[in-house]
Protein backbone atom coordinates (compact mmCIF):
# COMPACT_ATOMS: atom_id res chain seq x y z
CA UNK A 1 0.00 0.00 0.00
CA UNK A 2 0.90 3.68 -0.72
CA UNK A 3 0.15 6.33 1.31
CA UNK A 4 0.34 10.08 1.69
CA UNK A 5 0.29 12.06 4.44
CA UNK A 6 -0.38 15.36 5.41
CA UNK A 7 0.65 17.08 8.56
CA UNK A 8 2.99 14.24 9.30
CA UNK A 9 5.34 16.31 11.39
CA UNK A 10 2.81 17.23 13.52
CA UNK A 11 2.16 14.86 16.96
CA UNK A 12 -0.66 12.74 15.44
CA UNK A 13 0.78 12.59 12.31
CA UNK A 14 4.69 11.40 13.81
CA UNK A 15 2.35 8.63 15.17
CA UNK A 16 0.82 7.62 12.31
CA UNK A 17 3.89 7.41 9.89
CA UNK A 18 5.41 5.03 12.52
CA UNK A 19 2.55 3.13 12.26
CA UNK A 20 2.44 2.92 8.51
CA UNK A 21 6.33 1.86 8.34
CA UNK A 22 5.72 -0.94 11.31
CA UNK A 23 2.92 -2.06 8.48
CA UNK A 24 5.54 -1.53 5.16
CA UNK A 25 3.92 0.88 3.72
CA UNK A 26 5.65 3.14 1.31
CA UNK A 27 4.72 6.82 2.81
CA UNK A 28 5.00 9.81 1.68
CA UNK A 29 4.68 12.92 3.67
CA UNK A 30 3.78 17.11 3.01
CA UNK A 31 6.28 19.31 4.67
CA UNK A 32 7.03 22.87 5.07
CA UNK A 33 10.37 21.87 6.88
CA UNK A 34 12.47 19.09 5.93
CA UNK A 35 14.80 19.86 8.89
CA UNK A 36 11.51 19.05 10.97
CA UNK A 37 11.37 15.78 9.03
CA UNK A 38 15.18 15.15 9.22
CA UNK A 39 14.75 15.12 13.58
CA UNK A 40 11.97 12.48 13.42
CA UNK A 41 13.87 10.19 11.90
CA UNK A 42 12.20 8.68 9.54
CA UNK A 43 14.23 5.99 7.53
CA UNK A 44 12.35 5.30 3.74
CA UNK A 45 9.24 8.28 3.76
CA UNK A 46 9.03 10.47 0.60
CA UNK A 47 8.96 14.02 1.59
CA UNK A 48 7.41 16.96 -0.77
CA UNK A 49 7.86 19.84 0.70
CA UNK A 50 4.73 22.99 0.51
CA UNK A 51 1.88 23.48 2.65
CA UNK A 52 -1.52 22.89 2.30
CA UNK A 53 -2.11 25.73 -0.20
CA UNK A 54 0.28 24.12 -2.78
CA UNK A 55 -2.01 22.45 -5.39
CA UNK A 56 1.44 21.20 -6.93
CA UNK A 57 2.95 19.68 -3.90
CA UNK A 58 -0.43 18.46 -3.00
CA UNK A 59 -0.73 16.32 -6.71
CA UNK A 60 3.00 15.67 -6.29
CA UNK A 61 1.65 13.50 -2.71
CA UNK A 62 -1.17 12.51 -3.78
CA UNK A 63 0.17 10.84 -7.36
CA UNK A 64 -0.12 6.70 -6.82
CA UNK A 65 -1.40 6.95 -3.64
CA UNK A 66 -3.89 4.13 -2.71
CA UNK A 67 -5.05 6.11 0.90
CA UNK A 68 -4.87 9.63 1.83
CA UNK A 69 -4.37 10.71 5.39
CA UNK A 70 -5.29 14.10 5.99
CA UNK A 71 -4.12 14.74 9.94
CA UNK A 72 -3.12 18.74 9.22
CA UNK A 73 -4.95 21.05 10.70
CA UNK A 74 -4.86 23.88 12.92
CA UNK A 75 -6.05 23.76 16.87
CA UNK A 76 -4.65 27.07 17.67
CA UNK A 77 -6.15 30.23 15.64
CA UNK A 78 -6.59 33.80 16.21
CA UNK A 79 -10.16 33.62 14.81
CA UNK A 80 -12.90 31.58 13.11
CA UNK A 81 -11.62 32.70 9.87
CA UNK A 82 -8.33 31.38 10.46
CA UNK A 83 -9.39 28.14 11.58
CA UNK A 84 -12.12 28.02 8.55
CA UNK A 85 -9.02 29.29 5.82
CA UNK A 86 -6.63 25.68 7.60
CA UNK A 87 -9.19 23.42 8.34
CA UNK A 88 -11.94 23.94 5.48
CA UNK A 89 -10.39 25.54 2.93
CA UNK A 90 -6.89 23.74 2.89
CA UNK A 91 -9.16 20.73 3.23
CA UNK A 92 -11.36 21.72 0.24
CA UNK A 93 -8.07 22.11 -2.05
CA UNK A 94 -6.78 18.86 -0.97
CA UNK A 95 -9.81 17.41 -2.23
CA UNK A 96 -9.96 18.28 -5.54
CA UNK A 97 -6.27 17.57 -6.06
CA UNK A 98 -7.11 13.79 -4.56
CA UNK A 99 -10.59 13.50 -6.60
CA UNK A 100 -7.74 13.30 -9.84
CA UNK A 101 -6.02 10.60 -8.00
CA UNK A 102 -8.76 8.26 -7.39
CA UNK A 103 -7.62 6.96 -3.85
CA UNK A 104 -8.96 3.92 -2.69
CA UNK A 105 -9.79 5.78 0.57
CA UNK A 106 -9.63 9.53 2.03
CA UNK A 107 -9.11 9.47 6.00
CA UNK A 108 -9.77 12.51 7.49
CA UNK A 109 -8.67 13.20 11.50
CA UNK A 110 -11.21 15.34 13.04
CA UNK A 111 -11.88 15.76 16.49
CA UNK A 112 -14.65 15.21 19.05
CA UNK A 113 -14.68 18.67 18.83
CA UNK A 114 -16.82 18.11 15.95
CA UNK A 115 -19.51 16.41 17.25
CA UNK A 116 -19.67 18.13 20.48
CA UNK A 117 -20.00 17.92 24.25
CA UNK A 118 -21.67 14.80 26.07
CA UNK A 119 -24.46 14.68 29.03
CA UNK A 120 -23.38 13.63 31.96
CA UNK A 121 -23.73 9.72 32.15
CA UNK A 122 -24.23 9.35 28.01
CA UNK A 123 -21.65 8.91 26.13
CA UNK A 124 -21.83 10.79 22.82
CA UNK A 125 -22.10 8.58 19.68
CA UNK A 126 -21.74 9.20 15.83
CA UNK A 127 -25.64 8.89 14.91
CA UNK A 128 -26.31 12.10 17.54
CA UNK A 129 -26.52 15.65 15.10
CA UNK A 130 -23.11 17.23 15.81
CA UNK A 131 -23.30 20.29 17.94
CA UNK A 132 -19.86 21.84 17.85
CA UNK A 133 -19.20 25.03 20.92
CA UNK A 134 -15.93 26.52 19.95
CA UNK A 135 -14.59 27.63 16.39
CA UNK A 136 -12.29 25.31 16.21
CA UNK A 137 -15.01 22.45 16.72
CA UNK A 138 -17.36 24.37 13.93
CA UNK A 139 -14.45 24.08 11.33
CA UNK A 140 -13.42 20.68 11.80
CA UNK A 141 -17.53 20.13 11.25
CA UNK A 142 -16.95 22.62 7.71
CA UNK A 143 -14.03 20.15 7.16
CA UNK A 144 -16.06 16.88 7.23
CA UNK A 145 -19.06 17.97 5.49
CA UNK A 146 -17.02 18.40 2.82
CA UNK A 147 -14.52 15.06 2.92
CA UNK A 148 -18.26 13.45 2.55
CA UNK A 149 -19.57 15.46 -0.23
CA UNK A 150 -16.36 15.55 -2.27
CA UNK A 151 -17.56 11.82 -4.16
CA UNK A 152 -14.48 10.02 -2.94
CA UNK A 153 -14.60 7.26 -1.13
CA UNK A 154 -14.51 8.37 2.95
CA UNK A 155 -13.67 7.61 6.62
CA UNK A 156 -13.92 10.45 9.03
CA UNK A 157 -12.20 9.29 12.82
CA UNK A 158 -13.06 11.79 15.29
CA UNK A 159 -10.05 11.46 18.51
CA UNK A 160 -10.61 12.94 21.77
CA UNK A 161 -7.94 14.30 23.88
CA UNK A 162 -4.89 12.50 22.71
CA UNK A 163 -1.56 12.31 24.56
CA UNK A 164 1.78 10.57 23.70
CA UNK A 165 5.22 11.01 22.92
CA UNK A 166 5.89 14.15 21.15
CA UNK A 167 2.65 15.82 22.57
CA UNK A 168 3.55 19.67 23.82
CA UNK A 169 0.48 20.54 24.99
CA UNK A 170 0.03 17.89 27.75
CA UNK A 171 3.73 18.54 28.39
CA UNK A 172 2.35 21.39 30.06
CA UNK A 173 0.16 19.39 32.63
CA UNK A 174 3.29 17.76 33.13
CA UNK A 175 5.85 20.55 33.80
CA UNK A 176 2.79 21.68 36.11
CA UNK A 177 2.37 18.51 37.78
CA UNK A 178 6.51 18.45 38.33
CA UNK A 179 5.95 21.52 40.87
CA UNK A 180 3.58 20.32 42.54
CA UNK A 181 0.65 22.08 40.95
CA UNK A 182 -2.55 20.43 39.17
CA UNK A 183 -5.03 23.24 38.12
CA UNK A 184 -8.38 22.46 36.54
CA UNK A 185 -11.27 24.10 35.14
CA UNK A 186 -14.52 24.11 37.25
CA UNK A 187 -13.84 21.69 40.18
CA UNK A 188 -12.11 18.89 38.16
CA UNK A 189 -15.19 16.53 38.03
CA UNK A 190 -15.64 17.18 33.79
CA UNK A 191 -15.63 13.88 32.34
CA UNK A 192 -13.56 12.73 29.37
CA UNK A 193 -12.30 10.35 26.45
CA UNK A 194 -8.67 10.21 26.01
CA UNK A 195 -6.72 8.03 23.77
CA UNK A 196 -3.27 6.99 23.21
CA UNK A 197 -1.56 8.26 20.04
CA UNK A 198 0.05 4.82 19.44
CA UNK A 199 -3.88 3.73 19.68
CA UNK A 200 -5.34 6.41 17.41
CA UNK A 201 -2.74 5.74 14.55
CA UNK A 202 -3.77 1.91 14.52
CA UNK A 203 -7.41 3.30 14.60
CA UNK A 204 -6.13 5.27 11.83
CA UNK A 205 -4.87 2.43 9.47
CA UNK A 206 -7.71 0.04 10.69
CA UNK A 207 -9.84 2.17 9.37
CA UNK A 208 -7.85 3.45 6.00
CA UNK A 209 -7.47 -0.64 5.29
CA UNK A 210 -10.81 -2.53 6.51
CA UNK A 211 -13.88 -1.88 3.51
CA UNK A 212 -16.83 -1.75 5.81
CA UNK A 213 -15.69 2.08 7.15
CA UNK A 214 -15.80 3.35 4.19
CA UNK A 215 -18.48 5.85 4.51
CA UNK A 216 -18.79 6.29 7.87
CA UNK A 217 -17.71 8.84 11.00
CA UNK A 218 -16.68 7.25 13.56
CA UNK A 219 -15.00 8.16 17.39
CA UNK A 220 -11.35 6.82 18.64
CA UNK A 221 -11.02 6.58 22.44
CA UNK A 222 -10.12 4.06 24.80
CA UNK A 223 -13.46 2.80 26.74
CA UNK A 224 -12.42 3.77 30.26
CA UNK A 225 -13.20 8.11 30.20
CA UNK A 226 -12.11 9.64 33.00
CA UNK A 227 -12.44 13.26 34.64
CA UNK A 228 -9.47 16.54 34.51
CA UNK A 229 -8.96 16.35 37.92
CA UNK A 230 -8.33 12.17 37.77
CA UNK A 231 -5.65 12.91 34.62
CA UNK A 232 -4.08 15.70 36.42
CA UNK A 233 -3.36 13.29 39.08
CA UNK A 234 -2.83 10.15 37.08
CA UNK A 235 0.03 12.69 35.38
CA UNK A 236 1.13 13.28 39.17
CA UNK A 237 1.35 9.33 39.78
CA UNK A 238 3.49 9.32 36.28
CA UNK A 239 5.94 11.47 38.13
CA UNK A 240 5.54 9.65 41.50
CA UNK A 241 4.29 13.39 42.59
CA UNK A 242 1.12 14.03 44.14
CA UNK A 243 0.50 17.57 42.89
CA UNK A 244 -2.14 19.66 44.58
CA UNK A 245 -5.53 20.23 42.93
CA UNK A 246 -6.11 23.77 41.82
CA UNK A 247 -9.78 24.41 41.16
CA UNK A 248 -10.65 27.79 38.95
CA UNK A 249 -14.09 28.28 39.17
CA UNK A 250 -16.31 28.75 35.92
CA UNK A 251 -16.12 32.66 36.32
CA UNK A 252 -12.78 33.07 37.34
CA UNK A 253 -11.65 30.64 34.33
CA UNK A 254 -13.86 32.94 31.76
CA UNK A 255 -12.33 35.97 32.82
CA UNK A 256 -8.97 35.02 32.86
CA UNK A 257 -9.35 33.38 29.19
CA UNK A 258 -10.72 36.24 28.03
CA UNK A 259 -7.91 38.59 29.48
CA UNK A 260 -5.16 35.99 27.76
CA UNK A 261 -7.27 35.87 24.34
CA UNK A 262 -7.41 39.83 24.60
CA UNK A 263 -3.77 39.68 25.17
CA UNK A 264 -2.88 37.79 22.16
CA UNK A 265 -5.03 38.96 19.76
CA UNK A 266 -3.66 42.77 20.71
CA UNK A 267 0.15 41.20 19.91
CA UNK A 268 -1.14 39.64 16.53
CA UNK A 269 -0.78 35.99 18.47
CA UNK A 270 -3.31 32.76 18.53
CA UNK A 271 -3.40 31.24 21.78
CA UNK A 272 -5.45 27.66 23.10
CA UNK A 273 -6.48 29.85 26.32
CA UNK A 274 -9.32 32.29 24.85
CA UNK A 275 -12.99 33.27 25.51
CA UNK A 276 -13.99 30.97 22.36
CA UNK A 277 -12.42 27.79 24.15
CA UNK A 278 -13.35 28.13 27.32
CA UNK A 279 -16.68 26.96 26.14
CA UNK A 280 -15.24 23.58 26.04
CA UNK A 281 -13.08 23.48 28.83
CA UNK A 282 -16.17 24.13 31.11
CA UNK A 283 -18.77 21.90 29.50
CA UNK A 284 -19.81 19.46 31.60
CA UNK A 285 -18.52 16.13 30.03
CA UNK A 286 -16.37 15.14 26.65
CA UNK A 287 -17.19 11.38 26.48
CA UNK A 288 -17.46 9.34 23.21
CA UNK A 289 -18.08 5.67 22.56
CA UNK A 290 -16.21 3.81 20.11
CA UNK A 291 -18.05 0.81 20.14
CA UNK A 292 -19.22 1.82 16.39
CA UNK A 293 -15.35 1.30 15.06
CA UNK A 294 -14.90 -1.77 17.18
CA UNK A 295 -17.56 -3.75 15.50
CA UNK A 296 -16.71 -2.35 12.17
CA UNK A 297 -12.83 -2.76 12.51
CA UNK A 298 -12.31 -4.70 15.42
CA UNK A 299 -9.58 -1.93 16.31
CA UNK A 300 -9.32 -1.44 20.37
CA UNK A 301 -7.77 0.97 22.49
CA UNK A 302 -4.97 -0.95 24.13
CA UNK A 303 -3.08 1.47 26.62
CA UNK A 304 -5.16 2.60 29.17
CA UNK A 305 -4.00 6.00 30.84
CA UNK A 306 -1.66 5.23 33.86
CA UNK A 307 0.42 3.13 31.64
CA UNK A 308 0.17 5.78 28.33
CA UNK A 309 1.28 8.63 30.54
CA UNK A 310 4.23 6.80 32.04
CA UNK A 311 5.26 5.86 28.50
CA UNK A 312 4.79 9.32 27.60
CA UNK A 313 6.82 10.83 30.86
CA UNK A 314 9.99 8.20 29.82
CA UNK A 315 9.93 9.64 26.54
CA UNK A 316 9.95 13.26 28.19
CA UNK A 317 12.78 12.71 30.17
CA UNK A 318 15.12 10.98 27.62
CA UNK A 319 13.96 13.52 25.02
CA UNK A 320 15.22 15.84 27.22
CA UNK A 321 11.28 17.41 27.39
CA UNK A 322 11.05 17.58 31.24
Amino acid sequence: MKAFVTGGTGFVGAHLVQQLLADGVEVTCLVRSPAKAEALGWRGVRTVRGDWSDRRALAAGCAGADVIFHVAGLIVARDLDHFMSANRDATSTLLEVAAEQSPSRFVYVSSQAAGGPSRPGRPREESEPPHPISDYGRSKLAGELLVRAAGLPWTIVRPPVVYGEWDHEVLKVFKLARLGLAPVFGDGSQEISVIYAADLARALTTAATTPAAAGHVYFAAHPQATTTRDLVLSVGRALQKKPVVIPIPPALARGVLAAIGSLARMAGRATLLSTDKANEFLAPGWVCSSAALTRDTGWRAEVDLDNGLKRTAEWYRTSGWL
